[in-house]
Order: C-alpha cells, then sequence, then structure tokens
C-alpha cells in the first residue's frame, strides 16, 4: 500500500474550495464554513465522552469536591495541543503516521504506539457495553432488561449490531459520512444538555457556591500531595496518628484520580483515531485550521462542560458526606451501610494495620465482631474521609433532576446522556480498531480487514460479561491501562520530534516566532505527560496493599524496562543504518 492517500472525491475537493472562499468572507463566514465541515473533532469528542471521563469527572466530584476542577481544563488544552501538532504533521505530508514513525524516529515506538492502542481499544470497548447496559436497566428499560449473563449478553448484542449499521455510515464515506458526524454531533448535544440540567436545577435552588467553583479552575499543584476540598479540615483536626494514615491514603488517591481523569481527555488510541480520521475524509493542507478550529470547538468546549457538570453535581451529592448507617456507633448497624463495601479495607487497616487488605468476611467471627466494634467508635470525621474513597454510583446522580422532571423523566433524560456516552464511545473504539488492523497489515482503509479490525473491538467488548465483571478485571485494567499510559508521553516525544524535523515537514515546519510557539506549548504537554506516567507506575510499584496489587506493580516495572530496552535497541539499529547509507 502506498504511503500517499487514495485519490479524494469530488465532496473533498468541494469543501476544500469552500475552505478557499471562506477565507474572503470574514470572521463569522469561515466560522459559518469551519462549523459545517468539521468532523474529526466530534469524533474525539464522542470518544472522550465515555465511561472513563464519566467515572474520572464523578470521582473528581467525590474525592475533592469543586476544588479539582482545573484539571480536567488543563488536560484537555494539554491534549488539543499535542493533537493539533499530530494533525499538523498528517495534512502537512498528507502521509500515515505509522510509516512516518518507522521510517524517521524508531520502529519500536511506531509498533508500540499501534500495539498499545489495539490494547487500549479491545479493554476499553467492555466497559462501555457495560455502560450502556446499566443506562437501560436502571433508567431506561428498568424492569424490561434481565440481570442473568444471557440477558446482558442479548443486549450487548443487539447494541453491537446497531453500533456496527451505524459505523457503517461513515465508512461508506460521502453522504452517508455527513449523516454520521449530523448524528455524533447531536448525540454529544443531548449528552452536553443531559448533564447541563443537572447543574442548572442546582443552581436554581441555591445549592451551588459558584465562586468556589470559578476557584475551583484555578490550578492547585499541592492537591498532588495533599488532601483537598472538605476532607482537608476534616483531615487537620484529627490526632497526629490518624492524620497520618488518612493524608498518605488521600494523597495516593487523589493522585490516581487525578491521572485517570487526565488520561480520559486524551488517551492513546485518540491519537490515533486523528491523523486517519482525517486521511480517511481526503484532508490535506488546506485544513489545518479547519482541523485547529475542529480539535476546539467539537472536542475541548464539550469536554470541559459536560465534565465539570459532572463534577459539580457529583460534589454536590457525595463530597465529604456520608450516610448514617456509616456515622453510627453501632457496630451492627454500620456494617448496613452501602458505602461499607468500598470503605471497609480502609477502616479495618485503621482499627487493625496488620489486617491491612483485608475484608470482613476474611476474618474468623471473633475478629469480625472486635473490629466492627472499634470501626464504630471511630470519630464522624474519619468516617467521613473513609466515604470518600467510595466510587459512587453515577447513575444517582439522575435523582438531582427528579423535583424539576419528575423521578421518571429524570431517569429518561439521564439514562439518554448515559447512554449516549457509551454507546458513541463503541462506535468510535471498532472505527480505530479497524485503522490499527489496516496499518498493521498494510491493507486499504475501505476493505475487509478494516471490518475485521472494528468488529474484533466491537466483539470483544460485546463479551464483557464474561471478563468485566470476573477476577480478570483488575489485572486487565492495570497492566493495559499502565502500558498505555506509558506510551502517551512516548507518543507525545514521538510527535514532538516529527514536528520539528525538516526532514518529515519540509519548508512546511514552523519557523521563527510560531517554532518556539509550538515547541514551548508541546514541551509543556510532553513533560504533564511524563510527570503523570511516573507518578502512574511508581505508585503501582510501591502499592504494597495487597499482593495482587504487589505483584501487578512488579509486572508494570517489567513492562517498562523491557520497553525502553527495545527501544533504546531500535535507536541503535536506526543510528548505525543512517550511518551505513552516509
Amino acid at each position: 500500500m502506498s504511503n500517499t492517500p487514495a485519490p479524494v472525491d469530488e465532496s473533498v475537493e468541494r469543501d476544500r474550495q469552500m475552505l478557499i472562499d471562506a477565507e474572503q468572507k470574514g470572521f463569522l463566514g469561515k466560522l459559518g464554513t469551519y462549523t459545517r465541515l468539521s468532523g474529526p473533532g466530534w469524533l474525539q469528542s464522542a470518544i472522550t465522552l465515555g465511561g472513563g471521563s464519566l467515572s474520572g469527572a464523578l470521582f473528581l466530584g467525590v474525592l475533592g469536591g469543586t476544588s479539582m476542577l482545573w484539571l480536567q481544563l488543563v488536560a484537555i488544552i494539554m491534549g488539543v495541543v499535542m493533537l493539533s501538532a499530530i494533525s499538523y504533521v498528517t495534512l502537512s505530508t498528507e502521509q500515515r503516521p505509522f510509516q512516518l514513525i518507522n521510517q524517521h524516529v524508531n520502529p519500536v515506538l511506531g509498533w508500540g504506539w499501534l500495539i498499545a492502542t489495539c490494547l487500549a481499544n479491545i479493554l476499553w470497548c467492555m466497559p462501555q457495553f457495560s455502560l450502556c447496559y446499566e443506562a437501560l436497566e436502571q433508567n431506561l428499560a428498568s424492569g424490561l432488561v434481565g440481570s442473568s449473563q444471557n440477558a446482558k449478553l442479548a443486549v450487548s448484542a443487539i447494541i453491537l449490531t446497531i453500533t456496527s449499521i451505524v459505523l457503517s455510515f461513515n465508512l461508506k464515506g460521502g453522504a452517508t459520512a455527513k449523516v454520521f458526524d449530523l448524528f455524533l454531533k447531536a448525540l454529544i448535544g443531548a449528552i452536553v444538555l443531559c448533564f447541563f440540567g443537572v447543574v442548572i436545577y442546582l443552581s436554581r435552588q441555591g445549592l451551588l457556591d459558584w465562586s468556589a467553583i470559578f476557584a475551583g479552575f484555578i490550578p492547585d499543584f499541592s492537591q498532588w500531595r495533599e488532601a483537598t476540598g472538605d476532607l482537608r479540615p476534616l483531615l487537620a483536626d484529627l490526632p497526629a496518628e490518624a492524620k497520618e494514615f488518612w493524608g498518605t491514603r488521600l494523597a495516593r488517591e487523589q493522585r490516581a484520580v487525578m491521572i485517570g481523569a487526565a488520561a480520559t481527555a486524551v488517551g492513546i488510541n485518540m491519537t490515533f483515531l486523528l491523523p486517519y480520521s482525517m486521511l480517511q475524509r481526503g484532508w490535506g493542507k488546506s485544513f489545518r485550521g479547519l482541523a485547529r478550529f475542529d480539535l476546539s470547538t467539537g472536542m475541548a468546549i464539550p469536554y470541559v462542560l459536560v465534565t465539570a457538570c459532572v463534577v459539580i453535581a457529583s460534589a454536590h451529592a457525595f463530597h465529604g458526606q456520608a450516610d448514617e448507617e456509616l456515622l453510627s456507633s453501632d457496630p451492627q448497624v454500620v456494617q448496613t451501610s452501602e458505602l461499607f463495601a468500598q470503605a471497609q479495607t480502609n477502616l479495618i487497616a485503621r482499627v487493625r494495620p496488620e489486617l491491612a487488605g483485608k475484608k470482613l468476611d476474611e476474618l474468623d467471627e471473633p475478629d469480625q465482631q472486635e473490629v466492627l466494634k472499634e470501626i464504630a467508635t471511630l470519630p464522624e470525621a474519619e468516617k467521613r474521609i473513609a466515604a470518600s474513597f467510595d466510587k459512587r454510583n453515577a447513575f444517582k446522580l439522575s435523582k438531582a433532576l427528579a423535583p424539576l422532571l419528575g423521578e421518571k423523566n429524570a431517569n429518561l433524560v439521564f439514562g439518554l446522556g448515559i447512554f449516549g456516552m457509551g454507546f458513541s464511545t463503541i462506535i468510535i473504539l471498532m472505527m480505530i480498531n479497524g485503522f490499527v488492523f489496516c496499518e498493521a497489515f498494510n491493507k486499504p482503509r475501505n476493505g475487509s480487514v478494516m471490518v475485521i479490525g472494528c468488529l474484533v473491538a466491537g466483539v470483544a467488548g460485546a463479551a464483557w460479561p464474561y471478563v468485566w465483571e470476573g477476577p480478570s478485571k483488575l489485572w486487565l485494567a492495570i497492566l493495559v491501562s499502565s502500558f498505555g499510559m506509558m506510551l502517551l508521553p512516548i507518543a507525545y516525544v514521538t510527535f514532538f520530534m516529527l514536528m520539528n524535523s525538516k526532514d518529515v515537514l519540509g519548508d512546511d515546519r514552523p519557523r521563527g516566532f510560531w517554532r518556539w510557539v509550538w515547541n514551548l506549548m508541546m514541551g509543556a504537554s510532553v513533560i504533564g505527560a511524563l510527570v503523570a506516567a511516573a507518578t502512574a507506575i511508581y505508585d503501582k510499584i510501591t502499592d504494597h496493599s495487597s499482593p495482587k496489587t504487589e505483584l501487578a506493580g512488579k509486572l508494570v516495572l517489567a513492562l517498562l524496562i523491557g520497553y525502553l530496552v527495545a527501544a533504546a535497541i531500535g535507536f541503535w539499529a536506526k543510528s548505525k543504518r543512517t550511518a551505513a547509507e552516509h
């Protein structure tokens, strides 16, 4: 397969002429044309607004309240900078990035980028099917959808069929691709409106502190190592021993959720999707301005609006709060709390350090009663902090709309938003995997290999009841997400090198003032990704809370060392080959 893209159709030439004409129409005319022609940015939005961003934003609100709103704003800005650089390289060269990386940088980086993307697509398709099923079961079709494994598989098969049909519209190109774009824009608009409705209602009821919300958009890097929000004063009033215990755990948990939330803004597979979705549409040099506009409006704005609304709503509903059962001084009442299931390991470790990592049902009966008595006597502040480690159910947020819309309509509106997040993400993950297979086997993007790649991710995702609910979930999530996190800064560094390569870009390489601007912005994004990846790996390696997490940390370290060695060999081999050619 040639490195040059396939001949473009008349619609691409028409779009190119529209962009040229728009330059003469002034700001409003240009804005209208850009809005009409936008597309790949909305694909990015469809994947970033999925189960990962929902759970990340939800837990940010639970753990840090509105004080951590800045994180996702900064993460998406850094992501847009790097995706803009990726789009610039792709549209300037009109060549496939996988081939560029293998030829001009290092094939180990190219293949690592491709493999990590494929693994991420397959793994993260599973929770999207799970999210869609839960939206149907809890909100949209309560009582009609069964809870057995067969029922879950049947629902997932139907979802897979529908997503495959919708995806085929985009793969055909032309008018059907336009329909696909409109569908995605409408779906993402509905998602934004659903979560916006929660915040509007809370605001009209006077339940939100907008000064604190706006203050939350100001970066606070102390959150990397210290408790924040309403938990900070709770922690400050505790005795030294309790402060040390909870402070260490909160700092670790905050770093994990900050890294996780930032990773959902731009994942490794998104860096693969963007260039290939643009090449699929026949975009070239004249589309570079449109690409930057598309990323800013189609991806960044919806992401910031949705995640901010989820953080605000979850902070109001859950931050620093615990139910009456957990706060009770009666040992038997404490264990009836719905928060106890996830809070128990921390609470048990707090009263009995020698039992760290244990759950109540793993203890002998006498020990269970003694431990419960000691937990029940803990002060309220410690129980509220323990409750903050509970990853609350996102569907509980729909209750915030109940007084405004009625419980039935609130479930419907919120359920549609949740279902839309999962459904749109499934479509895009399947599409990315099709692109991955085409690159891996060097085949055209309009053939059977593309279809097979799409179905591999889709079928694996639809099989989530076998995998995602079982004991393998933890291992898959830790290993693949860690590999993806390691590869993200490597992908960033790779495109940083391509952006500065005279051999790759030629006269299109940025010069003078704009080269400094590009390098400063990309450099900040690269450093941020490196810090996040290094911290994520370090926390996994040093987490000795249980034998499983300790072993997973060692596997992550071995994986990192192995990949770095392979990359070093790749650079050495390339330098020898270059020297031999000269």
